[in-house]
């Protein structure tokens, strides 16, 4: 039987280290008990063992135990997603040190908006965070970043200091323009970076500067006012994704009021990645309607196929417009493939391609990342994070500070788009990373043989069942489509579609179901139904999606027994 390298991590799918996981969880509660004890022991106690002991003590204590019996029997209804037999979606197993660190810290109910109220729990955001940012390539003592709700608002948090970037910058610009006369050219000076502004602004009034901010004042009297310092109408800035982004980008546009029509697609190549070269002609055409780039976003582990975009690729084009003058915000949108890190710089980094090696890399360029502890940090919901290279990166809208005052406040809530912030997902992280650690040798191991337990049933589907034609992967993702040679995609995504039905009754495995479209994967549709010589007669392209997550699929015996079923499911189901 082979083991991986953290199963020892890992409560088992049979409840196998139940003893001991029991005793780590009263050990929990008999310490909170004790320290509870421990303090003000000489405050009279509210709770005496008459009241205890009455009536109507005992019978709302009953009541609770009732209602609570009725919750444990209604979770038995869950998703069970610890198991291997769900491979659903981007959701799996939580790993024991993050399950211990999340319960023992939600006992004392810290609240990482302040110091005040998280003494512990904000100095283990601090350290949690500068383990996250060493694994994907920062310097722990320059990064800076905080814990979120999830990697939509880490998201959101990228958009928020781009703009505050992109706001000064232009804000420079019109000063100068309306008190000098002098015209400007929107994109080429909202891309000058921090270094130039602060040359720039040196000495200039702050107030005068802060009633040319567009973030702060009227936007329709901003507009009037652009209008007239660049000599075009101002229509704002955009914001560059690559076609396999997540929907959270679009809300960022709705959401910060640049409107929907800033929602800039690039395009994607036959593997489903971003194109650079299509990303470079977006940047292209924003110059020439004068409308600055917010922020370009590459995306580290997609959310339909897992796929990592050219990172690195992206990084050379934006170094070559910064040469030029053109300073463009790149984020790294890692909240599923971030984690992937852990695998570089060990032997387990050679079951990534060597495409991915470099991309996962690159992200120690970017400007900031977004990353979920939640998916393959194997840490309970909801826990996002957001990272930034700097402390410059950093900097936001403060609600304390002046406009033109970048420093970072102590307390997290004022440059947080989150007030309230639990610290149990901080403690988790920290607890894994004290434990299993962020490097190759346990956490890198592991997902290593996610990635390879992925490859191996895409070997035994497409070599046993007629039909299978997976789409490229890079990670542990596997999504396929069923098709026979010749026939028509419609066709092929009706079968497709059946199949998924029948998973969906099936209680021995869950899997998931993507609809990929033309809008944004048309190079990779046309590849695809090339290659059984079908014929294109609609605009999507239907997949079976499976995402091996789960550790133990690294165990022999568990892949003797699971994939010949798995097969046999899905032969059956094609019947």
């Amino acid at each position: 039987m082979k083991p991986f390298a953290s199963d020892a991590f890992f409560l088992g799918p049979k409840s196998e280290n139940a003893a001991w996981v029991r005793a780590e969880f009263q050990a929990i509660l008999d310490h909170w008990f004790d320290w509870r004890r421990s303090l003000f022991m000489d405050d009279p106690s509210p709770l005496s063992p008459e009241r205890r002991l009455s009536v109507d003590f005992l019978k709302e204590r009953e009541q609770l135990a009732q209602q609570l019996r009725s919750l444990r029997e209604m979770l038995c209804s869950e998703v069970p997603k610890y198991t291997p037999r769900y491979n659903g979606h981007m959701v799996s197993e939580l790993s024991l040190p993050a399950l211990f660190g999340h319960f023992a810290t939600l006992l004392h109910n810290p609240n990482n908006t302040s110091k005040e109220a998280a003494r512990v729990g904000a100095q283990m955001e601090v350290e949690a965070i500068a383990m996250l940012a060493e694994m994907v390539g920062f310097d722990p003592g320059q990064a800076q970043g905080h814990f979120t709700g999830g990697g939509t608002i880490a998201n959101f948090e990228a958009v928020w200091r781009a703009r505050y970037r992109l706001d000064h910058l232009l804000a420079l610009a019109l000063y100068k323009a309306e008190n000098g006369g002098d015209r400007f050219d929107a994109f080429e000076t909202a891309h000058m970076g921090w270094d130039a502004y602060n040359r720039e602004s040196d000495g200039l009034d702050v107030d005068a500067m802060r009633a040319c901010s567009g973030v702060l004042g009227n936007p329709f009297e901003y507009a009037e006012r652009m209008t007239a310092a660049t000599g075009r109408p101002w229509r704002g800035p955009v914001l560059l994704t690559p076609g396999n982004k997540h929907f959270s980008w679009k809300k960022a546009t709705n959401v910060f009021g640049m409107g929907e029509e800033a929602f800039w697609t690039s395009p994607l190549d036959n593997q489903g990645r971003l194109d650079p070269d299509g990303l470079q002609d977006q940047i292209d055409r924003a110059r020439e309607a004068g409308r600055p780039v917010l922020a370009v976003v590459s995306v580290a582990g997609t959310t339909e196929a897992g796929e990592i975009d050219s990172v690195d690729r992206v990084h050379s084009l934006l170094e070559k417009e910064r040469s030029g003058g053109i300073d463009i915000w790149h984020h790294v949108d890692a909240a599923y493939g971030g984690f992937f890190c852990t695998m570089l710089g060990g032997e387990s980094e050679t079951a990534l391609s060597p495409g991915s090696r470099a991309a996962l890399r690159a992200i120690r360029t970017a400007d900031s990342v977004t990353l979920d502890p939640h998916k393959l940090g194997y840490v309970p919901y909801a826990c996002g994070a957001f990272l930034t290279r700097d402390t410059q990166a950093y900097v936001s809208s403060s609600f304390q500070a002046l406009y033109i005052d970048r420093a970072i406040s102590n307390d997290k809530w004022a440059c947080t788009l989150e007030g309230s912030r639990s610290a149990a997902g901080a403690a988790a992280t920290w607890l894994t990373g004290k434990t299993m650690g962020y490097g190759p040798e346990r956490f890198g191991q592991m997902l290593a043989g996610t990635i390879e337990i992925r490859a191996k049933i895409q070997s035994v589907l497409e070599t046993e069942i007629d039909g299978v034609n997976c789409i490229p992967a890079d990670t542990n993702i596997l999504c396929f489509h069923l098709a026979v040679a010749g026939e028509a995609l419609s066709a092929a995504n009706a079968r497709t579609k059946s199949v998924f039905a029948k998973f969906q009754q099936d209680p021995n495995f869950s899997i998931s179901q993507t609809i990929l479209t033309d809008e944004s994967y048309p190079a990779l549709i046309e590849s695809h139904v090339a290659k059984y010589n079908g014929v294109k007669d609609c605009d999507q392209l239907v997949l079976l999606r499976c995402v091996f997550m789960n550790p133990f699929w690294s165990n022999d015996a568990v892949r003797a027994a699971l994939i010949p079923e798995f097969v046999a499911s899905l032969r059956n189901h094609l019947n």
